[in-house]
């Protein structure tokens, strides 16, 4: 394993463990009642987004040898990036119906904008 993987690596890690404390320690805080389970959700579940942002940032810097390749990992690095950001507001912020359709509505337009981009660029690779 290289140096680039296992930084990717430990992020991921560490990512995954903050998610986990974070949890943990909400829901400590809401048994102690200093926290509603309303507020325990949206912590978590708005961390997630972050971490999608988080994920979306990295895309793009990792190496790949091919320009077309090095194109698609920045369109699908800014979309993730917009999406969980977009995810993590709303769980913020929106009321929790909205939140709900509205973030995972933002998350599959993410990914819908990167399938798109990798079908189109496979498209016009073929016609030339």
């Amino acid at each position: 394993m290289n140096k680039a993987q296992r930084s990717e690596l430990i992020g991921s890690l560490a990512w995954g463990a903050g998610i986990v404390v974070l949890a943990l320690v909400a829901s400590v805080a809401r048994k102690l009642g200093y926290l509603d389970g309303d507020t325990v959700t949206r912590l978590v579940i708005g961390a997630n987004g972050l971490m999608i942002a988080w994920f979306g940032n990295r895309m793009p810097k990792a190496f790949v040898p091919s320009a077309c390749a090095r194109q698609v990992r920045r369109v699908a690095g800014w979309s993730l990036v917009l999406s969980g950001l977009v995810y993590a507001g709303l769980w913020a912020f929106a009321p929790m119906p909205v939140a709900i359709w509205g973030g995972t509505s933002a998350v599959m337009a993410g990914i819908a904008v990167t399938l798109g981009y990798c079908l189109s660029s496979r498209a016009k690779m073929k016609a030339v």
